[in-house]
């Protein structure tokens, strides 16, 4: 319905309110909202001014060059077009190519998979460092499998199945990686040391699980004349492709043994009469103690050295003193080679 002026009793529309409505600015204080009428009815703010024709122009625009009522060919008002954006030189992306899970090099050698194959290493009692199974539900023959790798003293892992899938395809659930030497019997030592007419010299390695480090260790051992290089089951690394690469050929000259309780071997062999020698930091100074006669070298691992029931059952405990109090241990395979040498020289 249409409003009309109560003064000049004109004909007046909605429009014709909205355009009357005004921004009013007020000191000090911005602008504030005019009325109109007796209700006081809000308006938009008087962004635009009236024109000599009647129309209404942008208030930022210049002489009002522009009507903002007037429309387009388009339909649409006419605002002024903006400037383009500077155009900037774009430089090219970079792919990157996220780096595939790292799988060590022992991993990939001297590896079986799919359930037959490693059940047929096992029947045929090949050495086996380790036996990798999916976690999840077995079936029967899987649980078989599992089985007679704990009857062999095979460590068994669970892990997931996306640990397998980064090792090799289509593995059935399991991978097993076999040795890349055959292992000895620590009896074949004794024997050897008995055909030769020598007093039995074994080297033990307690939790070392560097295969460069075993490696190392086994090359030094053939070449002072050791019997024997001796590493547990567990929680060691054993004859791996890295180890038997790093021994560099003196993995042919020597025997390794492969344990499943070291501390039982070595009360074993103490009833043999072989004298037991534990490297710590906190031991005598290796160069006054005599090492003649059957003796075994018990090295440990870099961070931890010997555990606590290996050390209890050691005849004597000794050390490498560091001229350097900064230094607070060797290398296990450097440690181990200085006490060989040492021993071998009391040996002849």
């Amino acid at each position: 319905m249409p409003y009309f002026d109560d003064v000049k009793k004109k004909r007046t529309t909605r429009a014709d309110h909205m355009r009357q409505d005004a921004w009013k600015e007020d000191e000090g204080a911005g602008y504030r909202k005019g009325t109109f009428g007796a209700k006081g009815r809000n308006s938009k703010p008087d962004m635009y001014r009236k024109d000599e024709r009647g129309g209404y122009h942008s208030a930022n625009s210049k002489g009002g060059k522009r009507d903002f009522d007037k429309k387009n060919d388009r339909g649409g008002r006419d605002f002024k077009k903006s400037a383009p954006r500077p155009q900037t030189e774009q430089r090219p992306l970079k792919t990157v190519v996220a780096p595939k899970p790292a799988v060590e090099e022992e991993l990939i050698d001297n590896i079986l998979t799919g359930r037959n194959p490693i059940r047929e290493a096992l029947k045929s009692g090949r050495d086996i460092e380790k036996l990798m199974v999916a976690k999840g539900d077995l079936s029967g023959t899987a649980r078989e499998i599992v089985a007679m790798a704990h009857e062999a003293h095979v460590p068994v892992q669970m892990v997931e199945r996306i640990r397998l899938d980064e090792i090799a395809k289509n593995h059935q659930g399991m991978i097993a990686f076999a040795s890349a030497y055959q292992y000895a019997d620590v009896d074949d030592m004794l024997q050897v040391a008995a055909e030769k007419g020598e007093d039995p010299f074994l080297i033990i390695l307690d939790g070392v699980t560097d295969p460069h480090n075993l490696g190392a260790v086994i090359r030094t051992a053939a070449a002072v004349g050791a019997h024997g290089v001796i590493v547990p089951e567990r929680r060691a690394v054993g004859l791996t492709p890295a180890a038997v690469k790093a021994s560099a050929g003196g993995v042919e000259h020597i025997k390794v043994a492969r344990v499943v309780n070291l501390t039982n071997e070595i009360k074993r062999l103490q009833e043999k009469g072989v004298w037991f020698y534990g490297a710590d930091a906190e031991g005598e100074d290796y160069r006054k103690v005599n090492f003649s006669g059957p003796c075994a070298l018990i090295i440990g691992s870099e961070g931890d050295g010997i555990s606590r029931l290996v050390r209890e059952q050691c005849d004597h405990i000794v050390s490498i003193p560091m001229k350097n109090p900064a230094m607070e241990s060797l290398n296990a395979s450097v440690a181990a080679g200085i006490l060989m040498y040492a021993a071998a020289a009391a040996r002849d």
